[in-house]
């Protein structure tokens, strides 16, 4: 018997006991205030937050910040806002190029660490949070879970696609230890919970 059946033939002896799944009932963060605690998250990430009472309270909120009054191309796949830019008459990606602000929904937000899920079934390009030079995404108030944990249960199991966790604007500090923001997507975020 060579060594590489001797080895094969050794971790195939070795049994390992089995052992029951460990019981995650009470993991979690304990957030007294999920709102109020998603809030200060988004803005240890580098975004801000905007909280209103209703659709018409968001939509002046919308049209309040600096960057979208600036813009001259904006983005909006929201119920919130209207955008300049049709993007159903856009094919390829690469014309979103100098886009100014995109307004996207968000489903889910958690309170634990700012973080906002974007389903990619609702975007017509995926591109649009990564290529605009500032982010809005509008959220349920509904929607706002205490932690991960929380936040996948609420997802539950759903079907292969594309979707992501936003938190703050992009960023990075790999070279030399210095932040940059906005180096690989948008520039700044701004999320607006709504209710």
């Amino acid at each position: 018997m060579d060594a590489r059946e001797a080895i094969l033939d050794a971790v195939r002896r070795a049994k390992v006991p089995a052992a029951s799944l460990p019981d995650l009932d009470g993991l979690g963060a304990m957030v007294t205030d999920p709102g109020q605690r998603f809030a200060e998250a988004v803005e240890g990430a580098g975004g801000s937050c905007v909280r209103v009472a209703d659709r018409a309270a968001a939509e002046r909120a919308l049209a309040e910040l600096s960057v979208v009054r600036a813009a001259g191309k904006i983005a909006s796949v929201a119920d919130v806002g209207q955008g300049n830019v049709d993007l159903a008459s856009i094919a390829d990606p690469h014309e979103l190029d100098g886009l100014d602000v995109a307004v996207l929904p968000g489903e889910v937000a958690v309170a634990e660490n700012g973080a906002v899920w974007v389903d990619g079934a609702a975007l017509p390009h995926r591109a649009l949070f990564v290529v605009c030079e500032h982010l809005v995404l509008v959220v349920p108030a509904a929607g706002v879970v205490a932690d991960m944990h929380a936040a996948y249960a609420r997802l539950g199991a759903r079907a292969a696609g594309y979707a992501t966790f936003i938190a703050g604007p992009s960023k990075t500090a790999d070279i030399e230890q210095a932040l940059v923001v906005g180096a690989h997507g948008a520039r700044s975020l701004t999320v607006i919970v709504v209710g």
